[in-house]
């Protein structure tokens, strides 16, 4: 099964895509869809839209998940997150993709295995799982593939256990 992970953003969206086969997860492709500052909101959404698109229907994923906005001060910052978490979400479910989210403290306990972890404990349990030569830059992309990482894994978990409340 292939997992898309996004890391939401306005500037910069982290994507990466991870195969589960077997009991391993392995690395398909990864990066960022970056927009200009001091672009109107409404350039910069299209781009994030017309970037997810593409790379859904090149990497065809069968299903996506993508880290939960928290509040944070800068109110401006947030909601223009939340519209660009939006036409993510709009992307997948045009393609009928299903859709999870989870909390950065989830990500943290699925991929270290405490849901307090330092943003570079993560980092390199990513590049540890997924055997690669560098943690990716810039952190939006690894954090992308610690939410492919942590749903890939909670995905199949998730589904043994709706076949067994089914019996």
């Amino acid at each position: 099964m292939r997992f898309l992970g996004i890391d939401p953003g306005i500037a910069i969206v982290g994507f990466g895509f991870v195969d589960k086969i077997g009991n391993k997860v392995v690395p398909v492709q990864y990066g960022c869809i970056q927009t200009e500052a001091h672009t109107p909101d409404e350039d910069r959404l299209l781009h994030v839209y017309e970037g997810m698109v593409q790379l859904i229907d090149k990497y065809k994923p069968d299903a996506v998940a993508l880290e939960k906005l928290f509040f944070n001060r800068n109110v401006t910052t947030a909601m223009s997150v939340s519209q660009a978490r939006g036409v993510m979400i709009l992307a997948a479910a045009q393609k009928g993709l299903p859709i999870a989210e989870y909390t950065p403290m989830q990500i943290k306990q699925a991929i270290v295995g405490y849901g307090k972890a330092e943003k570079k404990q993560v980092q390199e349990m990513v590049k540890m799982f997924l055997r690669l030569q560098a943690v990716p830059k810039p952190d939006d992309v690894a954090d992308a593939l610690a939410v492919a990482v942590c749903h890939a894994h909670s995905y199949t978990l998730n589904s043994k256990l709706n076949e067994v409340l089914r019996k």
